[in-house]
């Protein structure tokens, strides 16, 4: 699951800089690093919603125990079904339908929907499951069977539920911070001086470029101002220390005898 989550993270990190992923080489351990920071918060708050969701089933199975109770249990166990059905069909159906006002409820919130509405279900069938746990040498009738293959389906479509939201937080984190990176002029990424055999044609604004003339070949055109935000083993990924999001344009530059690039530091 962390390579995962660090391939999401890495392909909409780099895509957003305008930089091909697959060209970079990472290894697992290395897209297993980028998934650490990314989530951490969110699988916090998973096992914090998964560990008071546990302790409510632990006290409404406890209040609801004992043959007093069995009219309450069977009304508790057929309203948590039918409120979890019903909350599983509104996510779907918001899966379906743009219906949510924000790009971020239209992402996150019907997966999240189901999740919840599939966790209600998966109550009220562990409480029609527990309600013979005292008894003893009992073989479970037909529809307890029925009941556990329902509740494991229903289990399964919580993991995915919550596995599609955090593939999709981890992507959009990932576009966050490739924006935050380019509006803040690519800090800690190296200046570099391009030198070429031959004229380099690019729209990259901000560069100043000098033909050093047949003295200096075979490398006589010099180009000052890019930054350098990714190398590949057959290219150099490039930008103008000038670039931002609204006029970012990336020079890939092949690694080759054709030029050499010269490392100015930071």
């Amino acid at each position: 699951m962390l390579y995962y989550f660090g391939s999401v993270y890495t392909k909409s990190y780099y895509t957003t800089l305008g930089v091909f992923p697959e060209d970079l080489g990472f290894s697992i351990q290395g897209t297993v690093a980028n998934s650490t920071d990314v989530v951490f918060l969110p699988v916090c708050l998973f096992l914090i919603g998964g560990l008071i969701s546990f302790l409510s089933l632990g006290w409404l199975a406890q209040w609801l125990d004992g043959p007093r109770r069995a009219a309450r249990r069977r009304a508790a166990i057929s309203g948590l079904l039918t409120l979890g059905a019903g909350v599983v069909l509104l996510g779907c159906v918001a899966f379906g339908w743009e219906v949510l006002p924000t790009p971020w409820a239209r992402q996150f919130l019907p997966a999240l929907t189901v999740a919840v509405g599939a966790a209600l279900a998966v109550f009220a069938v562990h409480l029609r499951l527990t309600a013979h746990a005292g008894a003893q040498n009992r073989r479970p009738p037909h529809s307890d069977r029925l009941w556990l293959a329902g509740g494991t389906l229903l289990l399964a479509l919580l993991t995915l539920s919550l596995f599609y939201d955090m593939s999709q937080y981890v992507g959009a984190v990932g576009r966050g911070d490739g924006r935050a990176e380019i509006d803040e002029g690519y800090p800690g990424t190296l200046f570099v001086m391009v030198h070429s055999r031959v004229p380099l044609a690019h729209y990259a604004p901000g560069i100043t470029s000098k033909d050093r003339g047949p003295g200096f070949s075979p490398y006589r055109y010099e180009y000052q101002g890019f930054r350098i935000i990714a190398k590949a083993p057959n290219r150099f990924y490039l930008v103008s220390r000038t670039s931002r999001w609204n006029d970012r344009v990336v020079l890939a530059l092949p690694d080759d005898d054709t030029v050499w690039v010269e490392i100015r530091g930071v």
